[in-house]
């Protein structure tokens, strides 16, 4: 078995869908053997492992499992969140279609490791679309049968979480991961890759790349062998403009970057996040206010709308971009932009109003002249040309907004 591949492991040239094909590469043996250990010594091997969530927080799987409130006389749940759903995003999808056992088995050892129930049920969930709800707390709310929205937190769901019980909530690739740990041991895991984030992970390659797709790699891979080696570079000979690592609501990076090895300390090191691993390519060819402005439609379109900084915010975004895109904007409106950016980065009920907000800044910062052509010459530079012209923002498209005008 190649490092290269542990979550994909043997999907290229079997049909891991059926149960003797995954018997047949030894599958469910590390289920047999994790259900020998009691369960604090399969929490021991996922501390050890140091194997850090792959849904984009990075959060180390095992000190979330040791944080369960114990003796509460409820039931303990385990909820694997498969809501991928954010621009640029597709491993999930691709675990759950090529290897589902493997997803299968996680789950199993990770309910022995919880001390979830003993006769494990399965009950498969399928959401309504919603990017609200692959936040932790609204999934739970929707699981419930209640409107997809965020939870106040404290309490948090070790403590307080599925119909009010302990809950590990984990996602797909992280759960997928566990049967390989409990193979062949923690310390084994942590030996792949830089020490601080051990393991691989499955990149979503997209975008201005000549190769785009999947690709299973080990944490610590510089972005430039991503694009480059394993890509295949931009097409047609044009120039790298920017790299969003990890998914639209990361921090863009500039090609001086390129460097930058992709673990979870090297991104966060260069001013961005490996988020969910979804590296998205940006040639020189994109206006990046049409970027800006794509995404900003998005979390506007996904916003649930329950507090004020990222109902009204994720609006405001829109409407100045739409301006500055449109050549109606004044120089204060650039300013005003992020203005509204700070009223909403920190002071939101959950992540998505930083998600909306934060790339906006980082792409101004970055690309301030081509924002400050837009105001000065009246219109896009592009001049109808950027590769974004004409392209949607990946959300259900209304002829008519009821929206009010921003006031000059």
């Amino acid at each position: 078995m190649g490092i290269e591949e542990l979550t994909l492991a043997n999907t290229g040239d079997r049909d891991l869908t059926k149960l003797a094909e995954y018997r047949a590469v030894g599958g469910y043996k590390p289920l047999a053997k994790a259900r020998k250990l009691k369960p604090e010594q399969v929490i021991e091997q996922l501390l050890a492992s140091n194997l850090r969530g792959r849904g984009g927080a990075g959060f180390p799987m095992g000190r979330k499992a040791s944080f369960l409130a114990k003796g509460t006389g409820k039931p303990t749940y385990l909820c694997v969140n498969a809501d991928e759903s954010e621009p640029g995003t597709f491993k999930d999808r691709e675990i759950m279609l090529t290897n589902p056992h493997r997803l299968i088995e996680g789950c199993l050892v990770t309910a022995h490791a919880i001390e979830s129930q003993g006769d494990v049920t399965i009950v498969l969930h399928r959401g309504a679309g919603a990017y609200i709800c692959g936040e932790e707390s609204a999934l739970l709310e929707s699981l419930e049968g209640e409107r997809g929205q965020p939870r106040p937190r404290p309490p948090f769901p070790a403590v307080s979480g599925l119909y009010g019980s302990p809950t590990l909530i984990n996602n797909v690739q992280t759960i997928a991961t566990v049967p390989l740990i409990a193979e062949h041991g923690g310390e084994w895991y942590a030996k792949i890759g830089p020490e601080p984030s051990p393991g691989t992970v499955v990149f979503s390659l997209s975008g201005n790349v000549e190769r785009p797709g999947n690709y299973e790699l080990e944490l610590g891979t510089p972005l430039r062998e991503l694009i480059y080696d394993i890509g295949g570079g931009i097409p047609g000979g044009r120039e790298l403009k920017a790299v969003i690592p990890g998914g639209s609501s990361t921090t863009v990076m500039t090609p001086d970057l390129l460097d930058t090895d992709l673990d979870f300390n090297s991104v966060a090191e260069a001013g961005s996040q490996l988020g969910a691993a979804a590296v998205i390519v940006i040639d020189d060819r994109a206006c990046m206010v049409q970027l800006a402005l794509r995404s900003s439609q998005f979390y506007m379109h996904e916003s649930c709308g329950k507090c004020t900084p990222c109902r009204e915010g994720t609006r405001w975004l829109v409407q100045l971009l739409q301006k500055l895109e449109e050549g109606r904007a004044e120089q204060s409106e650039l300013e005003l932009l992020l203005s509204v950016c700070d009223r909403m980065i920190g002071k939101c009920l959950c992540a998505l109003g930083d998600f909306a907000a934060g790339p906006v800044v980082e792409y101004v910062r970055n690309f301030r002249e081509e924002f400050q052509r837009h105001v000065d010459e009246g219109g896009c530079p592009f001049g109808g040309e950027s590769s974004l012209e004409g392209v949607f923002a990946p959300v259900e498209q209304h002829t008519h907004h009821p929206v009010a005008e921003v006031p000059a």
